[in-house]
């Protein structure tokens, strides 16, 4: 059987985290997972914004480039609105 003096020693060189030094962890990790979720949401919906815009802007100079040749734009590739 341990004497107190043992048990004291033995429990003094024990190493770990306190259950709150992991609480706080888990909370700091919570605010900023909160903060980065909807970041991420804007910034794919920048970026989806822009390759649309480039994906209109490759497909004006591609209709441009079949006019130039051909001296007019390609069935279907106008507005055929009221």
């Amino acid at each position: 059987m341990m004497t107190p003096n043992q048990m004291l020693r033995k429990a003094k060189n024990q190493k770990g985290f306190t259950l709150i030094e992991l609480m706080i962890v888990v909370a700091i990790i919570g605010i900023l997972a909160a903060i980065a979720i909807p970041q991420f949401g804007q910034y794919r919906v920048r970026a989806q914004n822009r390759a649309a815009a480039s994906d209109v802007r490759n497909i004006t100079t591609a209709l441009h480039g079949y006019y130039a040749d051909h001296q007019q734009y390609p069935e279907g590739a106008a507005s055929t609105g009221p």
